[in-house]
């Protein structure tokens, strides 16, 4: 595709005698929310370190906007880990502040109004916070950037049913078109209403890679009942 974001050619990525993410070859497009669906240890989230170049590829390559990964896309990509990354002892302004300083594309105001919405004081450390909180601020952090690629590990995967509405709320409200969402997850039923395109990977290797409207007409189901049928949930 000429107006992708994102490419993966071949890419593989052992550890040891095992391989993580197997010969993976993918084009994705700007301007689309698209989920890497797949059970857990299905390789999502070592696909995701590759393309934010926390690790390197055994083999073949990644590009961002025809860049290999590092410093120039770093200026590209907003990144939200599977885990907590955030101190305990910062302020939510401080986070703020801090993102402020570090990401040029980053919106103050955004990340403020977040804030509001979840009714927290700026002044609130992060260590008197519930872990949904964290996550939320986390998030909410990352939707903050203007950046053009947005990868997110399991954002609804740590919190409760009832967050996880606000979460994907959150990521539609602050989701600039012309951008491209790539989102891991298992939760599939919860996430479907707000993909356009998806992927299923299957021990490191990409299974099905279609939009959700060609999954919709060719199979008449959705996706949730299409990945049950694939990975036998």
């Amino acid at each position: 595709m000429n107006n992708a974001i994102l490419k993966c050619e071949n890419l593989t990525k052992k550890f040891g005698p095992v391989t993580a993410v197997d010969g993976v070859t993918l084009s994705i497009p700007r301007g689309r929310i698209v989920g890497l669906l797949g059970p857990n240890a299905s390789g999502k989230t070592t696909l995701l370190k590759l393309c934010n170049r926390l690790l390197t590829p055994t083999a073949g390559q990644v590009s961002i906007a025809g860049h290999a990964p590092g410093v120039e896309t770093k200026k590209l990509v907003s990144y939200l880990p599977e885990k907590h990354y955030l101190n305990e002892w910062m302020r939510a302004a401080d986070l703020i502040e801090f993102f402020g300083d570090f990401y040029p594309d980053f919106n103050r105001e955004r990340a403020y109004r977040m804030l509001e919405k979840l009714a927290l004081n700026p002044r609130d450390r992060l260590k008197t916070m519930s872990r949904g909180t964290k996550e939320k601020i986390q998030l909410s952090l990352v939707m903050s950037r203007e950046a053009p690629l947005y990868l997110l590990d399991e954002p609804i995967g740590g919190v409760d049913p009832a967050a996880r509405d606000y979460i994907l709320n959150i990521i539609l409200e602050n989701y600039n078109p012309r951008s491209t969402i790539l989102l891991s997850t298992h939760l599939i039923a919860d996430i479907e209403r707000i993909l356009d395109h998806i992927i299923f990977i299957r021990e490191g290797r990409v299974v099905l890679n279609k939009t959700v409207d060609e999954i919709r007409a060719e199979s008449g189901q959705s996706v949730d009942s299409l990945f049950r049928e694939v990975f036998k949930c």
